[in-house]
């Protein structure tokens, strides 16, 4: 790889020197990148292997604006700082924006993005109820709902929190909500997660609604075999919309049922039949019996929710439940900070359609993997990254400028989670440069989420949030500078090799 720090000529844009710098060592001199080293240049740099001539002729048609460069088959330094900083060159692997995995295995093989008190805007004492809660998390791929029902006035059941002073809306309301935006972002099912607390009577007018206003997009029946072993695939339940934990006639797949034990699960729980776990149970169960929990979500679903005590809608890290397989890790979605940021990464993977194929060590493959074990029979894979420079940081709204820095972390079974800090740049938002290598050892990468953070150094020990991105290990690609502005990544999935990527 050509040494960026080598001195090179001014470039005509200084907003990013060091890609002036790259772009000249494959340049060698000349005014404009042929295409015969601009293929070059995929090849060494961005790994693209798959990469032809073609490919270089078709990213300078998309990317070369001056005709005369266009003629000559050539890319100028603008044209090639739009390709840096295009998608074309995004950190997240492009091919994972679609659905490419398979999802035709039973639901309880997959991670299931999963709202908890979807109806809320804020808190859970105070906080706002609206509709438009359960669009932004359908928007955002969520594929489990949660709506908490209660008796209202005039036979009208309602949403909300209850015993609390969060405002009420009506439940006909919410499921025409759902009604209408369900499958906009994704074609697999939604699963409603009914928390009932309503009479007999106004449960029935919730069956109506639920009848009447889905439609034949409601599951009413079985797709398969009633003594089948398995649940069914996404994609056999394809826009169709589950009901879950109450109203029994209209509960086909996800009856709720109590947790007593896994050895209990084992001789008495129906593959059809699913637990709800709050997170201080379920911290203990992956602590005490990891590999057990493991086992038990390879035959049914858990839905794991945050504990009552969070009354400020706080989360859990979700992380801690998806390596024990637990498929429906439910979330705030209306609290941002790192257990979100990590539910966003995860579930952009797979076209972002809310249902993420669990890896092989979670499958019955791997019967005795246990997510807190220190010592694990494959080889580490080796992780070099090195986070060169960012551009055009946002800034607070006093305009004072950062002194940023970038700390890695690596999110994924204990003994691989772990972090790591750049050195700060003094005074530098528009184009902050780090060039600083890091080493990662990952024993269990299939698993793992990358999260760079981007943080402003105030003080000897004190920092603030500005900026951050995280995706899958398994989706990061190789290469020269990605187009997410605060850092950058890249990977190679076979364990016991080098990874080499440069940002």
């Amino acid at each position: 790889m050509p040494s960026l720090k080598q001195k090179k000529s001014k470039p005509p844009s200084t907003r990013r020197a060091e890609i002036h710098n790259l772009y000249q060592c494959y340049a060698a001199g000349q005014t404009a990148l042929p295409a015969c080293d601009l293929f070059r240049f995929l090849h060494k740099e961005q790994m693209e292997l798959t990469a032809n001539e073609e490919t270089a002729d078709g990213l300078i048609d998309k990317y070369e604006i001056e005709e005369t460069a266009r003629e000559s088959r050539t890319l100028t330094f603008e044209g090639f700082l739009r390709y840096m900083e295009s998608k074309d060159c995004c950190l997240f692997n492009q091919a994972h924006k679609s659905v490419y995995q398979d999802m035709d295995q039973p639901l309880t093989s997959y991670f299931i993005s999963s709202s908890h008190n979807t109806y809320l805007t804020g808190d859970q004492l105070v906080g706002k109820s609206h509709l438009h809660a359960y669009v932004c998390a359908l928007r955002k791929g969520c594929r489990c709902l949660e709506i908490d029902c209660w008796d209202g006035p005039d036979m009208e059941p309602v949403v909300y929190h209850g015993y609390t002073l969060t405002t009420k809306i009506l439940f006909k309301d919410v499921i025409s909500t759902v009604e209408q935006h369900a499958f906009e972002v994704s074609a697999y099912p939604v699963i409603l997660s009914l928390e009932n607390h309503c009479s007999e009577e106004q449960q029935e007018i919730m069956a109506q609604y639920l009848v009447s206003i889905l439609g034949d997009k409601l599951l009413g029946a079985p797709l398969d075999r009633p003594d089948s072993e398995d649940l069914p695939s996404p994609n056999q339940k394809k826009k169709k919309v589950v009901v879950a934990e109450t109203l029994s006639d209209l509960v086909v797949y996800t009856r709720s049922v109590k947790f007593t034990s896994f050895s209990h699960s084992l001789d008495n729980q129906k593959c059809y039949e699913n637990t709800s776990v709050a997170e201080k149970k379920a911290r203990k169960l992956a602590k005490a019996s990891g590999a057990d929990f493991v086992q038990h979500n390879q035959r049914f679903l858990s839905r794991i929710y945050p504990a009552g005590s969070r009354t400020s809608s706080s989360n859990y890290n979700p992380q801690e439940f998806w390596n024990v397989g637990a498929q429906l890790v439910a979330l705030n979605f209306q609290s941002l900070g790192l257990p979100m940021d990590l539910n966003d990464g995860r579930f952009q993977d797979n076209g972002g359609c809310g249902y993420i194929l669990k890896p092989a060590v979670l499958t019955f493959s791997q019967k005795n993997f246990d997510p807190s074990c220190s010592q694990h029979s494959v080889k580490p894979t080796h992780l070099l990254l090195k986070v060169i420079s960012g551009s055009n940081l946002p800034v607070p709204r006093s305009g004072k400028s950062l002194d940023p820095f970038v700390r890695v972390e690596i999110h994924g079974i204990p003994s691989d989670s772990c972090r790591k800090n750049t050195h700060s740049v003094k005074n530098n938002s528009l184009t902050p440069y780090w060039d600083a290598d890091m080493n990662f050892n990952i024993n269990v990468p299939e698993l793992c989420l990358i999260r760079f953070c981007v943080r402003d150094q105030t003080g000897i020990l004190s920092s603030e949030f500005v900026a951050q991105y995280t995706l899958p290990f398994s989706s990061m690609k190789k290469g020269e500078p990605r187009s997410q502005k605060e850092t950058g990544g890249g990977v190679d999935g076979e364990s016991g090799e080098e990874l080499n990527y440069i940002r």
